[in-house]
């Protein structure tokens, strides 16, 4: 076994990470919120956090309260939103994979690397490294000095659809699900319903990613998304764009292995 990584953060893009780093032979944990707010949940470590235990491409995802408990051969995952265990762990890598479009409160100095994915951090000057989350030319490029894209709000486009893809919540409430994850869906079509109010399809494909019923949510957060290619098979696996992320941290690890860093 390698050193110890933590990422902050279970989501897709995290999960793409957290694999490539299990694959190496690192041993993770992950850390979340009490409720994540994770939509594909089939590939998300997060889902732990529901579910007491989740694989993910035979991945296993163990809910820890400490640490030292992960099961050999597991990833841990933790609830621990301010990063409290970080000094007790002492990791080698941190990576911050939240995704929340700005710094809440990740920096140099909490491992000896730190990287962090997406827009809302600079390097050198908060962590050693940036990854580039926005599809296109750069993605997965390792930045070590500046930035990632700024957050356009717009999602990518899939077969020419965009911010029709993503499902939004209506108003504050609890959502109750009329369909599954892997279901195929009409323009139309109701998905879920939140606080009685519905919320429907507006592309066809199929319905890759649906919000935990148990998350209470807030008027307009993400609760869903629809694929247009109309894969199946897709919503159970990681992306290509989160292993295309994950490559630009193995990237990073490997430069500082050689510099005599880690």
């Amino acid at each position: 076994m390698r050193g110890t990584v933590i990422v902050r953060g279970g989501g897709d893009l995290a999960t793409g990470i957290i694999y490539r780093l299990w694959r190496a032979d690192f041993s993770v944990l992950c850390l979340e919120i009490e409720r994540p707010l994770v939509v594909r949940l089939p590939v998300s470590a997060a889902s732990a956090v529901f579910d007491g235990r989740h694989e993910v491409e035979g991945m296993p995802c163990v809910l820890v309260d400490s640490p030292g408990k992960t099961p050999r051969g597991a990833v841990g995952v933790m609830i621990d939103p301010d990063g409290k265990c970080i000094p007790r762990v002492s990791p080698q890598i941190l990576v911050d994979a939240i995704m929340a479009k700005r710094n809440t409160g990740t920096k140099l100095g909490m491992a000896p690397l730190v990287l962090a994915i997406g827009p809302g951090f600079h390097a050198p000057s908060e962590v050693h490294g940036v990854i580039e989350t926005k599809r296109g030319h750069y993605l997965g490029r390792l930045i070590t000095n500046g930035g990632a894209a700024p957050d356009t709000g717009i999602p990518g486009v899939e077969m020419g659809y965009s911010a029709e893809r993503l499902l939004r919540a209506p108003t504050d409430g609890y959502a109750e699900h009329a369909r599954s994850i892997g279901d195929h869906v009409e323009p139309g079509d109701v998905i879920t319903r939140v606080a009685g109010i519905e919320v429907r399809s507006e592309i066809p494909g199929v319905l890759r990613g649906l919000i935990h019923p148990s998350v209470y949510l807030s008027r307009g957060i993400k609760i869903g998304d629809t694929d247009p290619r109309d894969e199946r098979k897709n919503c159970f696996a990681i992306t290509d764009k989160s292993l295309s992320v994950a490559g630009g941290v193995l990237e990073a690890v490997m430069r500082f292995e050689a510099a005599g860093s880690l």
